[in-house]
């Protein structure tokens, strides 16, 4: 069991050249408001699986893309799972953490999913479009992510990489979940600006759509990130499920927002230390 005052291990990479983001200075913020509830470390990715014995849980949040470091989190997610440490957000996730084949599989089971495919044999199912996007599975932050023609897919389509066309959509909003609770809504206006973000307020039809990846994902505990853009019909169309560190642009929210935000996570890590 905890202690009374938890102790834990907050993972991130505080010198992560996030573009358009300040991963130190979120988290700088964000831990120095949690010490109200628990006892903090602050820890680079690279040591956290050396380090977490020493804890009641593992925080990870602006820890960058694994891709940088795999065999790292690899070996620290083999340690964790063997050796029974709390990991915040759980393991389990089936999203990002996972990979992006939730993407094909959410697409094939009908959910509101930009339409992507993984292999040229399925290269029909995309809507034309004069460009088209093509990014690993294992990717994160935009890591190698091309913008190529219809004629360069059927080289590039091999199993490895997803393809989505670029969609014209009007602008991109993410929804903010603590546990399965929505928390805020930012948008991002201008679609060629993804991090000049403003507080959205989100319709019930909105709500909706978001609330159906994080029950799909059922991750019990954690903070996750529903990623949408508003394509050209209107509706709201999937683009990412983060639920392995998703940034929380906290910048943006005003003091109210923040504060609940950071009480809600709080609350939650202490249901997880105890549940």
């Amino acid at each position: 069991m905890p202690s009374a005052r938890p102790r834990l291990l907050y993972v991130t990479d505080l010198a992560y050249p996030a573009r358009g983001r300040r991963y130190g200075d979120e988290d700088v913020r964000l831990t120095s408001l949690l010490r109200a509830d628990f006892d903090l470390a602050l820890c680079h990715p690279l040591d956290a699986a050396a380090l977490m014995a020493g804890f009641d849980a593992v925080v990870v949040r602006n820890s960058g893309p694994v891709l940088g470091y795999q065999d790292a989190y690899d070996a620290f997610r083999e340690r964790a799972l063997h050796d029974g440490v709390r990991v915040y957000n759980p393991l389990t996730g089936r999203a990002d953490m996972a990979g992006k084949q939730y993407l094909l599989d959410l697409g094939a089971q009908g959910y509101p999913v930009i339409p992507t495919v993984d292999r040229a044999e399925d290269l029909h199912r995309l809507p034309a479009a004069g460009r088209y996007v093509v990014k690993p599975k294992l990717g994160a932050d935009s890591l190698g992510l091309r913008t190529v023609t219809e004629d360069d897919l059927p080289a590039l389509a091999d199993g490895t990489v997803l393809v989505q066309p670029c969609v014209d959509f009007a602008y991109e909003v993410s929804f903010y979940f603590v546990d399965h609770d929505f928390q805020y809504a930012l948008y991002a206006p201008d679609p060629g600006r993804r991090w000049e973000l403003q507080p959205y307020e989100p319709t019930p039809a909105d709500l909706e759509f978001a609330h159906r990846f994080i029950e799909w994902n059922t991750l019990a505990y954690g903070i996750q990130r529903v990623d949408a853009c508003r394509a050209p019909g209107g509706e709201l169309l999937l683009v990412e499920l983060e639920d392995l560190n998703p940034y929380l642009s906290l910048d943006v929210l005003d003091d109210g927002a923040r504060d609940a935000f950071v009480a809600a996570t709080a609350r939650s890590l202490r249901r997880f230390l105890t549940g």
